[in-house]
Order: C-alpha cells, then structure tokens, then sequence
C-alpha cells in the first residue's frame, strides 16, 4: 500500500504528484481530502468529515475528471453542507432522481395494482406499508434504506402481529428489489441477517370451523326449509366444494347446464388457472332455479346478484344464513367438510379430492404426472357428494367404491 502523505497540512499534493502517484494507497491533500489509488491504478478523490462523533468518507469523483483544484472545492462545499446539517449523499441522490421510500413503494404499487386480483389486497398492500414502514424510514432515499431500519420497523409488530408483520417484510423487500433492478440500489436487502435478528414466532395454523359431514344431510334439510339469495348461494358453495368467493362471483357465461360443468377463469382462481367444476344433477337443478332470479341477459350477469344492481352477494350473506340457523361454523369451512368425508368415509383417492378442492400438487413429481383434471372421475366424486348431502343413504354413513 502506499504510504498516507500529510494528512495533516493543507495542500500537500500537486497536479503533478497526483499524476505521479501509482501505488495503490491513500495520498492526503490535507483537511479530510483523499487521493485513493486502486490496486488496479484507478485514482479517485474522497473528503473525510466528522460530525457529531460519527466520521462519513465521502466520494467527489474520479481523478481523471476532477482535478486536484475541483477535489479542494468540493472537498470545502461538502465540510460546509455537513456543517449546516445538511446530507450531500442524500442532496445528490436527489438530484439524480432517486426515489424516497415512500415514493418507489407508491410507484411499486401502482405498477403492480393491476395484476392483482383481489380488491382488499390492492388496499391492504400500501396501506401496510404506510402504517407500519413510512413513519419509520418512509422519507429516506431508496437506496439509503438499511437492514437496521428494516428490522427496528419489522421487531415493533413482530411478535404483535404476526401475520401483518410477515406481509410487511414481504412488501418492503418487494420496493427494495425494485429499486435495485431501476438501479437506485446497489444491491438488495440481507434478509437471513434481518430474520436472524428477529425473535422466532409461533406459528398459528387458522382452521375455519366446520359443520361435521355427519351433521350435513340434516343441516341441507334445514337449509332447504326457506330460501333466500344467502342460501341458495351457501347450497352452491355446499354441492360443488368451491370457496364462497367463487360462488358469489359465478356468472352465466361460466355455466353450461347441458354439459353440467362450471368454468371459472383463471383471474378468479387463488391458484390462478383455470378450474372446471363438474356439476352434480343437484348442482344443475340449483342453478336452474337461479334463472328466475337472473336480471339481464347478459354472460358477464352474476348467478347470485346482490341487493345492489351488478353487485354481488357479500360474504357476511352466505355468515348470516348460517347464523340463522343457530349454526357458528364458516361457509369456507365446508371445503373441510367435504375433504374429511372424503377422507374418513369413502375410498376415493386424495389426489382426486384436492384436485375437486383445486388444490395445487406441492409435489412436483405427482404434478408432473396428474397433468390433467380428472373430470370425470371428479364427476362420479362429486356426483356421490350431492346424494351424500341429500341424505340419500338415510343420513348414515356410507363407504363409496372408488
């Protein structure tokens, strides 16, 4: 290395010894300005500043574009923006057009908005990010954005809120990583460091409450017993094992009660592709009432319209039907029902039963080879789940052949 020259005295170097020094080192010009010297002969000036116990090495430029005077100058702008409290790195960020944080996780999400799927989620996304992220390092530029800073925000809900907490380390890394490919970043956030850093968390599996497939068959005859928009629609949801979302959202065009099957498009799918739903004479006969209640002829027109023109059924609908029914279980929870009478009562496969639910392999060996959708051995399954419901076997329990 080469040797630290005068770092002491004002004005030791000279164009000439600038142009001189190839050793790789640091050569001092005197007050904090630097000559480095890389070990590939590269030269550039940086300004050593101390303020308030903390000492910052600041870069003014290559070498062979700033002479040793423009170093002195800016070497002096830099000692003075720091005496007043002022940040050059930041001030000269900015002026390149780097981006708060607050300002790529805006831009981010209205990048992204679009793709998403779901309404609440569009919401949820910035609003996290302005709860819990901007208040502490929302005004930093992006690519002064530290893991520190990052895991203070992600400690003070971290064990709180769990759940939130995940979303929001999600979401932060996501503006991160973005700004790294608009190249307002060096380089990406060191998460391992930041989990480590982290307490652990107690993982919470959430199980929506279940009506027994015992109890079903008594349960579709009380449901039966009055009918409403909630209930009709909780009998879909029921004959059919979709999520209740799926449901509400159905529309005409998704139907073809000829062929008994229901097509929901990819966009509306959690797994994002494309599901049929092959539908039990039940099933037909359900939506075949729905027809009275359709409001216009139109495919995009909804199965289960709600109070409001062109909207449709809250899920609180299809809650408070079974509410009426003195019942505390969740209309989501009757895909367990079925997955359990599946299970325990019939010897139908498990491959057949997820892919009813649409469920995706986690196995990429058995996706590999389950490559289609088994649609009319999930007929004969779903056919035998309808008569199940409608207690077709006196409500006892019945072991079905595969």
């Amino acid at each position: 290395m080469g040797e630290i020259v005068g770092a002491s005295e004002v004005g030791n170097l000279t164009a000439t010894a600038v142009k001189a020094a190839n050793a790789p080192g640091r050569y001092g010009d005197g007050d904090g300005l630097f000559l480095l010297v890389g070990k590939g002969g590269a030269k550039s000036w940086i300004v050593r500043i101390q303020k308030d116990g903390r000492r910052r090495d600041i870069g003014l430029g290559s070498a062979s574009k700033v002479p040793l005077k423009l170093a002195r100058e800016r070497a002096g702008e830099v000692r003075e923006q720091i005496e007043v409290g002022i940040d050059p790195v930041a001030e000269r960020a900015k002026a390149a057009g780097i981006p708060t944080f607050r300002e790529a996780a805006r831009q981010v999400h209205a990048e992204h908005k679009a793709s998403w799927k779901n309404a609440k989620h569009k919401a949820q996304w910035l609003s996290t990010l302005e709860s819990y992220a901007f208040p502490a390092f929302g005004d930093r530029l992006i690519a002064h954005v530290d893991a520190p800073a990052v895991r203070d925000a992600l400690a003070a809900i971290w064990l709180e809120k769990p759940e939130t907490a995940r979303r929001l380390r999600q979401r932060i890394r996501t503006v991160i990583d973005w700004a790294v490919a608009k190249g307002y970043r060096d380089a990406a956030l060191a998460m391992p460091v930041i989990d480590k850093a982290l307490p652990k968390q107690r993982a919470k599996v959430r199980h929506h409450k279940a009506v027994p497939y015992a109890d079903l068959p008594a349960f579709m005859g009380q449901l039966r017993a009055s009918e409403s928009m909630g209930r009709l629609a909780l009998e879909a949801v029921i004959l059919t094992a979709a999520r209740s979302g799926e449901v509400r959202l159905a529309t005409w065009g998704e139907l073809d009660l000829d062929a008994a099957t229901w097509a929901i498009p990819a966009e509306r799918m959690k797994a994002g592709r494309e599901h049929i739903v092959p539908l039990s004479s039940q099933a037909v006969a359900l939506f075949r009432r729905m027809q009275v209640h359709r409001r216009e002829d139109s495919d995009a027109a909804l199965v289960f319209p709600g109070l409001k023109r062109g909207r449709p059924l809250s899920d609180m609908t299809l809650t408070k039907a079974m509410r009426d029914m003195g019942r505390t279980e969740t209309p989501h929870g009757f895909r367990s029902t079925f997955r359990d009478w599946v299970a325990e009562q019939t010897t139908w496969p498990a491959d057949l039963a997820e892919a009813a639910l649409a469920h995706v392999v986690s196995d990429k060996t058995v996706a590999a080879y389950q490559r289609g959708s088994m649609l009319e051995k999930r007929r004969d399954l779903m056919a035998a789940w309808a008569d199940y419901c409608d207690g077709a076997s006196g409500g006892n329990v019945v072991r079905l052949a595969r």
